[in-house]
């Protein structure tokens, strides 16, 4: 099996300078290299530059995809659109890290299995994800739980993957709509090997997303309430190349104050989710070989 790995970064809210684009340049001869991506693939060798310094201080989202097993995503969002703590509180090992730079936020979520072949499409897969971003900064935490499922999932897989004291580790609070995943989501869930059967047991007490109606009309509305002041210091933002960040902070702002949210109360154990995806598992497989047998007679 040849080796292969496959780096793409996006800018979403700024586009690199002619600067950092040289630099990109200089990190790579073969790339694909335009002021919001850069795209370069390896068979073999490595790529020269840190991810993690890149997206620190350049990129808003980075994929990364090597045949010996390792799926990477990092997403960059504004500090102020989702705190630290917050993040923390879904955070599992080496499989999803949290950390703040300047004024931003960073999420590491990283996915390892066994080696094989490439079986996605990394082409389309990081303009697939990266709506999740948005979707974090308008304060969905989804995304966040489903690494966070994603990574204790890593047990399934791989029984020396946690210490067997993290067993009785308590879930962090359940967002809504996890029966009812955006395109993003979805992505993100198959990118990291997100069970099936493990996402299904932890929607069991996910309520559903509270349906807002009319929202343009609302936003519209609410945007013309705001005080003069204030609207004359957002446009003052965006002239200033921040037009990106101040639309994220008004939607979320906007989204805050017109819906309830509230999470589901975490009383489930690490153990008790993954057994009873094990459980819906095997029921499964039972019910598969009833019907096989049905069919023969």
């Amino acid at each position: 099996m040849s080796e292969y790995q496959y780096y793409e970064f996006v800018a979403v809210d700024r586009p690199l300078d002619d600067r950092q684009q040289a630099e990109m340049r200089s990190l790579s001869t073969s790339a694909r290299i335009t002021a919001t991506s850069f795209v370069d693939e390896y068979h073999q060798g490595d790529f020269r530059g840190e991810p993690g310094e890149l997206v620190e201080r350049c990129y808003d989202a980075h994929l990364y995809l090597a045949n010996w097993g390792t799926r990477r995503v990092m997403l960059r969002l504004p500090r102020g659109l989702l705190e630290l703590d917050v993040a923390e509180q879904y955070c599992v090992g080496d499989q999803v890290t949290a950390w703040t730079v300047g004024e931003h936020l960073v999420l590491d979520l990283t996915s390892e299995d066994d080696p094989g072949e490439r079986d996605v499409d990394v082409r389309e897969s990081l303009s697939a994800i990266v709506g999740a971003r948005a979707e974090l900064a308008a304060g969905d935490h989804r995304p966040l739980y489903l690494a966070w499922l994603a990574g204790y999932g890593t047990w399934e897989r791989d029984e020396d993957a946690f210490d067997r004291a993290q067993d009785d580790e308590s879930e962090p609070p359940v967002p809504p709509g996890l029966r009812t995943l955006t395109t993003a989501q979805r992505e993100l869930a198959d990118f990291l090997r997100l069970d099936e059967g493990l996402l299904a047991v932890a929607a069991e007490v996910s309520p559903p997303l509270r349906e807002v109606t009319d929202e343009p009309d609302q936003l519209t509305t609410w945007v013309t309430n705001l005080p003069a002041a204030e609207k004359d210091q957002l446009l003052r933002r965006i002239v200033r190349d921040q037009a990106a960040v101040v639309r994220m902070e008004l939607l979320r702002r906007f989204r805050d104050e017109t819906t309830t949210t509230n999470p589901a109360p975490s009383h489930r154990t690490v153990a008790e989710l993954l057994d009873g995806a094990a459980k819906r598992r095997t029921e499964r497989q039972h019910h598969t070989a009833a019907q096989h047998a049905a069919k023969e007679e």
